[in-house]
């Protein structure tokens, strides 16, 4: 028997199947945010968000990216972006600076420490996600999830405010 929602509930406007769907996909989502930043926390003392910035970095030739590009890639907005930059860049992870291509934009370089730091936290990171996350899935469950995923993410980019990143196909 579906489940019934209050009238005011954001549930009631959407189906039982669809509900079932979104509500799968929140617990998932909010859960494994809390467990990989209580993880990393614990083990390199890194924010997931740090790890988001770091590995985005990664992905451009010399760790070096505008801070631009860097927030459509991760998906946030710019100021939040600049603020977290500066804490990372008072911890020495991050170093930034004038665009040598565009004086008028910042670019943000990985330094050596947060390199170091990556390299670091990356084995237990990587070893986490395998065990709360992809081992949940047969081989072909994970493909078939990348093919949703995938999906779902273009259907974002679609009706969403973030023009595609240069790196995602």
């Amino acid at each position: 028997m579906p489940q019934e929602f209050a009238p005011g509930s954001p549930f009631a406007l959407l189906s039982p199947t669809e509900t079932a769907a979104w509500y799968a996909y929140m617990k998932v989502h909010l859960r494994l945010e809390y467990e990989l930043n209580r993880q990393l926390r614990a083990d390199s003392g890194l924010l997931l968000a740090d790890y988001h910035v770091l590995v985005a970095l990664t992905s451009e030739s010399g760790g070096r990216m505008r801070v631009t590009d860097l927030a459509i890639r991760i998906g946030w907005e710019r100021s939040r972006l600049s603020h977290h930059l500066k804490r990372m860049r008072e911890r020495g992870l991050v170093a930034t600076g004038v665009s040598p291509e565009d004086r008028r934009a910042t670019d943000v370089v990985l330094s050596e420490a947060g390199w170091a730091a990556l390299r670091q936290a990356a084995p237990d990171h990587v070893e986490f996600v395998r065990k709360a996350f992809l081992d949940a899935l047969e081989p072909g469950e994970q493909a078939q999830l990348t093919t949703l995923l995938d999906r779902v993410y273009d259907t974002l980019l679609e009706h969403g405010s973030l023009p595609r990143p240069d790196d995602h196909p």
